[in-house]
């Protein structure tokens, strides 16, 4: 009886495991509007949190990145957008943000156009000015949000 007891409870534990780890492993978030074969995915899915790749103004289709900062910036912000609804979230679900700039004298400008896609509680945010991105890219953004 007791070694049936301790069968039954190595296989409860067993599956506990097992579903608790299968709960955290990871889940590829890809919009069928982006490239594949990339070097990188989009965003991966784990457990509840959802980390977005650096993403820039390069339109997806095209590849090419507009003229104008201010439309780089929302081409960025939309682009994150499309990995959020993917996830089922929204702007709303993000938690905190990463922002590089190849010039801090655009940081306001960036700004403006941020604080219209992320409503109130903002999520945390760093920006730091960098020498390059790629490409011809003024801006990259990474978002990591959570349900």
């Amino acid at each position: 009886m007791l070694s049936m007891l301790k069968a039954l409870l190595t296989t409860v534990l067993l599956l506990a495991f097992t579903v608790a780890a299968s709960a955290a492993g990871k889940k590829l978030i890809h919009p069928k509007e982006f490239p594949k074969g990339r070097p990188f995915s989009p965003g991966i899915m784990v457990g509840n949190t959802l980390y977005i790749a650096g993403q820039t103004g390069q339109e997806l289709g095209t590849g090419k990145y507009p003229d104008n900062f201010e439309d780089e910036v929302k081409r960025t912000l939309d682009n994150i957008g499309l990995v959020l609804k993917e996830a089922g979230m929204s702007f709303e679900n993000a938690v905190a943000v990463q922002v590089h700039l190849t010039d801090m004298e655009l940081f306001q400008r960036m700004n403006k156009i941020y604080m219209t896609y992320f409503p109130e509680p903002r999520p945390v945010r760093t920006t730091v000015g960098v020498t390059k991105l790629a490409g011809p890219a003024k801006v990259e953004i990474t978002v990591t949000a959570a349900k």
